[in-house]
């Protein structure tokens, strides 16, 4: 066991020393939080939208409830790796390059903004039902009860919808790293899988795990905090 702490140790000093450590776990997090923001800056009113215009919403639109369903499956539906290159072309006329984090940037909001959608309107659809026809009987505007009933009461779910959809995106990341873009994916790839040193894959690995726990452990946190629910 002490030969096996002293190797890991060894490793982590050399990485540690070369930046490749700092440099993998800076990239990973603000790529991370950075495509996770832009894709809830799309994906938030995508999915109010969604959960509005349904058939049990406060503004039902059945066609376009329709076709926005059908467009966010679509892209929900693809697998990350052949929607990263179906959209290679769309990042190089967005952004001027298909490799590199700008292009992943792209990639993962593309990739997460039907999500999140999704994971928005999951949790509006949680609101008691009783609390939007009492907004309703009193008069209060369309606009009012998104911002006022429905997004409030809905806190504690969007949170932790949030949540889930920043450590899918972080998997997406480590993925994203095949297209020549940073992060611990690939520090894995470049100097685990590429090199024939599977410790710094593993490596690679256990810190990937410790942010998404962090990341977990804040999120359900604030979620906790949130929930008028919990006294």
């Amino acid at each position: 066991m002490d030969k096996i702490l002293s190797y890991f140790s060894d490793m982590f000093v050399q990485l540690w020393e070369n930046g490749y450590i700092q440099r993998g776990i800076w990239e990973t997090v603000y790529l991370t939080f950075l495509s996770a923001a832009i894709a809830y800056a799309i994906g938030l009113p995508l999915g109010i939208l969604l959960s509005v215009t349904d058939e049990g919403g406060i503004r039902p639109i059945k066609w376009l409830n329709k076709t926005l369903s059908i467009i966010v499956n679509i892209f929900r539906s693809m697998p990350f790796i052949i929607l990263m290159v179906a959209m290679l072309p769309v990042a190089k006329a967005i952004v001027g390059t298909s490799l590199g984090n700008k292009a992943m940037i792209v990639m993962l909001v593309i990739a997460a903004a039907p999500y999140v959608a999704r994971m928005v309107e999951s949790s509006i659809k949680e609101v008691n039902a009783g609390v939007i026809e009492a907004a309703q009987a009193m008069g209060t505007p369309n606009m009012k009860i998104v911002t006022k009933v429905l997004l409030p009461e809905a806190k504690p779910a969007l949170i932790v919808g949030a949540v889930i959809s920043v450590v899918t995106i972080l998997g997406y990341s480590a993925m994203a790293s095949t297209i020549g873009g940073g992060g611990l994916g690939a520090l894995a790839i470049i100097y685990g899988h590429q090199r024939s040193n599977p410790d710094i894959i593993w490596f690679s690995v256990v810190l990937i795990v410790i942010i998404v726990q962090v990341i977990q452990e804040l999120g359900m946190w604030i979620a906790r905090k949130c929930d008028k629910r919990i006294k």
